[in-house]
Parts: C-alpha cells; structure tokens; sequence
C-alpha cells in the first residue's frame, strides 16, 4: 500500500498563489507515475495535471496550462503542485493519486492510489 497525504489548500484571492504538497509513504515513490485531480461540488473528478517518474515531462488540463506547474523531488518523497494565478473556477478539492506505468493518465479509474483531497477555495 502506498500512503498519499496533501497539505498547502486553503483561502485565496483571484490571483493569489497556492502551492500544493503530496507526501508518499509506504512504496517507492519514484517507481509511480503521479498525478493531481479536482473536484468541485456536483461535479466528476478531472485531471489536472501529471508528472512521469523521473520528472522529465509533465502533462496538464488545457484550463490549468500556463498557470499551474507540477514536479516532483524523488529523494522527499514529494509531489508539488504550483498554483498562480488563481481564479474562482479553481475553487475544489484537490487530490493527488499515483500509478504504475504512464498511459491513461487523465483517466481516474487507472490510479492505485489516491490521497484524501485538500480544499483549495478561490473567492472573487
């Protein structure tokens, strides 16, 4: 089993900043794809963004592109999520998730596992 935990949500203004943080336990984390997710209320589950193993490509949501950067430090264990540029629309509760081999990475049902989400709120 592999543990995820995020930190860093919270309350910003349109155009503020938020760094999001996803600390990995319990398998070897630079073996796993990972990748970021969102939900808002009475909506799916999207994709947000996604980083390969070694961190050498990174995939994101046409909404997030340009504004958002996600990475990740294999010696902590660590996947971030760099949010600027803020707007109300990103207002959700954000989750990272981790898989094994790198297709399908939009795709929810392909992670194995998932963190407990962090509510990321965006006022006007």
């Amino acid at each position: 089993q592999m543990q995820l935990v995020e930190s860093g949500g919270g309350l910003v203004q349109a155009g503020g900043s938020l760094r999001l943080s996803c600390a990995a336990s319990g398998r070897t984390f630079s073996s796993y794809f990972m990748g970021w997710f969102r939900q808002a209320p009475g909506k799916e589950r999207e994709f947000v963004a996604a980083i390969r193993r070694s961190g050498d490509n990174t995939y994101y949501a046409d909404s997030v592109k340009g504004r958002f950067t996600i990475s990740r430090d294999n010696a902590k264990n660590t996947v971030y999520l760099q949010m600027n540029s803020l707007k109300p629309e990103d207002t959700a509760v954000y989750y990272c998730a981790a898989k094994i081999g790198d297709l399908w990475y939009r795709r929810t049902n392909n992670y194995n596992y998932w963190g407990q989400g962090t509510q990321v709120t965006v006022s006007s």
